[in-house]
């Protein structure tokens, strides 16, 4: 056996290396010739290009993401054009939101047959009714790019149809004129994007031009350069070959709306020109087709990508993943192995209306909610920020206030009496009771006399409640009198009193009294008054008369009256709480005015001013310098002036002028001497300010009544002791009957009815874990009957007298369990799905896959769809029926006009099982998983009917991204069973024959008076979405009209 030579290669070991790497480096070589030939070029490993720069990609955990194919890179003409197509990733596939994994698109890579005849126009399908103004948004559309509103073609690539909210999409080819290379641009009012595809195929179009990503860029018309994203770079055409293009447009609901498509060649000086009839041709001929034919419809990368956009975190609480979406899925523990675990009794409860007269649309009134836990995040928390209705406050009052009024700010020590004493000053936060009737405040009015200025100048304490103030500084020269046929005429109100018109501008400011510093100072007339209840007058003395040297206006409260001039003097109230230097000040606002116009006031005026507020006097001590006691205002006045003669303007300027400059001239000594005491001082910030708050429970303010004026509130919350306490008893008596047989896993639901007068109804719905077995769904209903409440001897429905009551295992004459009698739910009965239709070929589409996928999920086969068709001329409604994959299905065709009860009621009738249950639906709606489940657990034969709230989407939202309200007025969206649905008389199709608003509401108030519960519950995920109403129950507008259908 021969040998190997070790020893001969170990001696030749370099000279294999070498021939092994030039080996390699032939083969690579001739793979990247290979490749270039082909158009395209190897790319580094770590992500770097031909000329050494680093490209957009980075490394993941799978590999390098590559960047585009050289081919596209260098065709294309837009620096940002490949973002728009994932790197690394099938053009064919995209990730939506939540994915983990590319979903494969249906792109159209063959372009059917094309015809000379198609020339000179292209195909434009509207997106009507669609809020927003990025081409994002149109994505987001239900129906984009399948089921447009419009179907039509243009003859140019210049569109402006004056509307406002929608959404275009203009495809077909262009023909170039001549071999070269061509430069597009696009510009439009607002977002569009501008595809244009290497050949005729749809699945290879690339983005070459846009205006904006956000909705807010925009561009007048004909302007092709405002954005560096607009224009393309040059691409290579041939005049024997036709491109396919598309043009996507949104427009919202502001500005000029237009887009428009130019070319030119890719030459020095040339203008952009808009694309016109002569090098356009239509993708296919759409006239003969009905909206729902949809094959033809080209999908492209333009009309995926970026429809589905990732996000980390779902906005609204409703979307994050809850236990009961998937529930039913659970196996359900037999109904017959829990009949004898509680106690049977008859359910009766006193808020049933049971041949109780109900005015017309009065059913809203008895309509009850249930509690629900745990949380079920149904509350739109997302949408709070513009409707604050859960609250209970007044929009204004948290306006202004906002939520402080339960949070109680910590205070340092020293500052407590001043904060107290500050805000019981306040004017406008004294005590209700101290504010007069209108009847009080003018027998006061007319009881006060104007006081005598000799008589305060004394020093002494008035009972009266007039005080004199004495002013800092020097004497200022008193004002002429003013004549007493000069006097206006005062204005009352309930908070003050006071004069239109002034004969000179005053100052008006409430602040500290301050005492004197020299007793010979002889301080001008000011007089303060404070307005006091009836009951707190002083009538042992009279009111004096005014002084003529006096101010010419009757008194008012809280507010020093100065009548030295000074013209255009301006107040104001500073929006938080000033500081100086550093040190806190009183919680009420406070402002410093200037030197010439600050005073101070004696002890005895402040004492008398509190006094007659009924608080007690201050402590602080009063012998400190206007710095320290800043002046407060709580008016706040632009500008107080008086009507002047002619002539008195320049004397008045003049005057005013003076004044200025003397005190600018004291200012000036200010600053020199010490720091200013007369500026307006910046609020200081408090960063260290804490404060205390407990835990709220705004749920408890809330009741068990259908609030309609809110609408973005949830479900009624269940506190969780009383959920658990019932939890328990039930779980107690279950291993009682059975041995210790069953394992609480977790509470999945409970849903509480509260009757306070006979007990409350349950629905438990429970994870256990069988002994030796798997997981069960436990869902009944139980009732927690009050000690002593009977509900009568026999039902009103002629059922079995109550049992007797067993005897109370419980010493304590708690509420105790039992099974209420007739009030279980079937798992396995059916449901047929009523819906009346009449030219809405995009929606009956979309309603037909949505119950289909309904059906592949939960593999539910006890649902039926009936659809009433009102002879539809947009599609065949029965042969898409029929096409769907369903369980069953039934096809009604009626003539005439739409008339939804009507419709309803045929589908009732068609229905021969009297014990399955009819859900009048809406044709607009997206269902949860769970509704079969939802709609069968509340509606029982004779007892329950369920009307679920259902959300309503806004204009642009969708089910991934919800905003919109809880349609708490309508009962349209209906479950019950056919035998109560005929003993209440079904619809009222005579008086809702040509109209529709108002039928449910009529069938409620007969629904309440046969003696029926009405469940009313706002279910997870259950949407209404935004729809335009043109077009509807074929209605028509002529060419040019835009008039609504109802």
């Amino acid at each position: 056996m021969p040998r190997f030579p070790v020893k001969k290669v170990r001696k030749q070991i370099k000279l294999l290396l070498l021939l092994l790497l030039l080996t390699c480096a032939a083969w690579l070589t001739y793979v990247h010739l290979s490749l270039v030939r082909q158009g395209r070029a190897l790319r580094q490993r770590l992500g770097y290009g031909r000329d050494g720069e680093k490209l957009s990609g980075v490394t993941e955990s799978r590999g390098v993401r590559a960047a585009l194919s050289t081919q596209r890179a260098e065709d294309s003409s837009e620096s940002r054009e490949e973002a728009q197509v994932p790197d690394g990733r099938d053009p064919n596939t995209l990730f939506p939101a939540g994915a983990g994994k590319p979903l494969s698109l249906n792109l159209t890579h063959q372009a059917p047959p094309w015809w000379d005849k198609y020339k000179g126009q292209v195909n434009l399908h509207v997106f009507e009714d669609w809020c927003g103004g990025a081409v994002g948004h149109l994505r987001r559309n239900l129906h984009f790019p399948l089921f447009p509103h419009t179907r039509t073609t243009v003859k140019k690539l210049a569109v402006s149809p004056k509307w406002k909210n929608y959404g275009l999409r203009i495809f077909g080819f262009i023909h170039p004129a001549r071999d070269g290379d061509v430069q597009f641009s696009v510009a439009s009012d607002d977002n569009s994007e501008f595809w244009l595809s290497p050949n005729e195929s749809p699945a290879s179009a690339q983005l070459v031009a846009f205006v904006g990503k956000t909705g807010s860029e925009w561009t007048a018309p004909g302007e092709f350069t405002k954005f560096s994203s607009q224009v393309s770079k040059p691409r290579r055409l041939m005049a024997s070959r036709r491109y396919y293009f598309e043009l996507l447009h949104k427009q919202d609901d502001r500005g000029s709306d237009h887009v428009e498509v130019g070319w030119r060649a890719f030459l020095p000086g040339l203008k952009f020109e808009v694309i016109g009839s002569a090098h356009i041709s239509l993708y296919t001929d759409e006239s003969s087709l009905k909206m729902d034919h949809v094959a033809h419809v080209p999908q492209s990368p333009a009309s995926h990508v970026g429809g589905h956009l990732p996000q980390e975190e779902p906005r609204a609480d409703m979307l994050r993943p809850d236990p009961r979406d998937t529930f039913f899925l659970t196996p359900r523990m037999e109904p017959s192995s829990l009949e004898n675990v509680l106690e049977p009794c008859t359910y009766a409860p006193t808020y049933v209306v049971k041949d109780f007269p109900i005015a017309r649309y009065q059913g809203l009134q008895f309509v009850y909610l249930s509690f629900v836990y745990p949380n079920d995040h149904t509350r739109l928390t997302h949408m709070e920020t513009e409707n604050k209705c859960f609250y209970r406050e007044s929009p204004l009052y948290l306006e202004r206030f906002g939520f402080y009024k339960y949070m109680k700010m910590d205070r340092e020590e020293g500052e407590e009496d001043e904060e107290e004493e500050g805000q019981r000053r306040a004017f406008l936060f004294l005590n209700p009771d101290d504010f007069l009737d209108d009847e009080d405040e003018g027998e006061l009015l007319d009881s006060l006399e104007p006081t005598e200025a000799s008589l305060l100048q004394s020093g002494r304490r008035s009972p009266s409640p007039v005080a004199l103030t004495t002013p800092l500084g020097p004497k200022p020269t008193a004002p002429a009198p003013a004549s007493t046929r000069d006097l206006p005429t005062p204005r009352r109100s309930r908070a003050l009193s006071w004069a239109a018109r002034a004969a000179r501008p005053l100052p008006l400011f409430l602040g500290r009294a301050l005492r004197p510093r020299a007793a010979a100072e002889q301080p001008p007339p000011k007089v303060y008054v404070t307005r006091v209840r009836p009951r707190l007058r002083a009538p042992s003395r009279a009111l004096a008369p005014l002084s003529p040297r006096g101010p010419p206006w009757p008194p008012f409260p809280g507010v020093f009256l100065h009548p030295r001039p000074r013209p255009r003097v301006q107040l104001r109230v500073p929006p938080r709480t000033p500081r100086s230097r550093g040190h806190r000040t009183g919680g009420t606002p406070a402002t410093e005015l200037r030197p010439s116009v600050r005073a101070q006031a004696t002890q005895g005026s402040r004492e008398g001013q509190l006094r007659m507020l009924g608080l007690p006097g201050p402590t602080t001590d009063l012998n400190l310098s206007s710095e320290a006691q800043p002046v407060t205002s709580f008016l706040s006045l632009s500008q107080v002036s008086r009507p002047q003669a002619p002539g008195q303007d320049e004397e008045e300027e003049e005057e005013g002028e003076a004044e200025e400059d003397g005190a600018q001239g004291e200012e000036d000594s200010e600053e020199a001497g010490g720091p200013p005491r007369g500026r307006w001082r910046e609020d200081a910030i408090d960063w260290q300010r804490t404060f205390s708050v407990g835990a709220m429970d705004f749920e408890l303010l809330r009741s068990d009544w259908n609030d309609l004026r809110c609408n973005v509130s949830g479900n009624l919350q269940l506190p969780e002791a009383e959920a658990v306490d019932v939890v328990a008893q039930y779980m107690e008596r279950l291993n009682a009957h059975h041995g210790g047989r069953y394992a609480l896993l977790r509470i999945v639901n409970v849903e509480k009815r509260r009757d306070s007068a006979r007990g409350s109804r349950f629905l438990l719905e429970l994870e256990l874990q069988e002994r030796g077995g798997g997981r069960l769904r436990l869902s009944e209903y139980v009732f927690l009957r009050l000690p002593g409440a009977r509900a009568g001897d026999t039902d009103r429905d002629g059922e079995s007298p109550e049992p007797a009551p067993a005897a109370s295992i419980r010493p304590d004459g708690r509420p105790e369990l039992c099974r209420p009698l007739r009030l279980a739910w079937r798992q396995d009965v059916m449901v047929h799905f009523i819906v009346p239709v009449k030219n809405q070929a995009r929606w009956v589409a979309q309603f037909l896959a949505d119950m289909a996928a309904l059906h592949a999920r939960t593999g539910d086969s006890h649902f039926s769809v009936i659809l009433v068709d009102f002879e539809s001329e947009d599609m065949d409604v029965e042969r898409a029926l029929s096409a769907a994959r369903l369980p069953r299905y039934q096809y009604l065709r009626r003539t005439g006009n739409f008339e939804r009860s009507a419709g309803l009621q045929a589908g009732v009738d068609s229905v021969e099982d009297a014990s399955s249950i009819v859900f009048l639906c809406d044709l607009h709606i997206h269902f949860p998983p769970n509704i079969l489940d939802g709609i069968r657990k509340h509606c029982v034969e004779g007892k329950l009917a369920f009307a679920p709230v259902v959300m309503r989407l806004g204009c642009g939202s969708s089910p991934g991204d919800p905003h919109g309200y809880w349609e708490v007025n309508g009962f349209g969206l209906f479950g019950i069973y056919k035998s109560d649905f005929d003993r209440v008389g079904g619809m009222n199709t005579e008086e809702f024959r040509d109209q529709w608003g108002g039928e449910d509401w009529e069938l409620l108030d007969r629904v309440l008076q046969a003696g029926l519960e009405v469940e009313r519950l706002r279910l997870r995920n259950f949407y209404h979405h935004y729809h335009s109403k043109r077009g509807m129950w074929a209605t028509r507008s002529r060419k040019g009209s835009r008039t609504e259908g109802p």
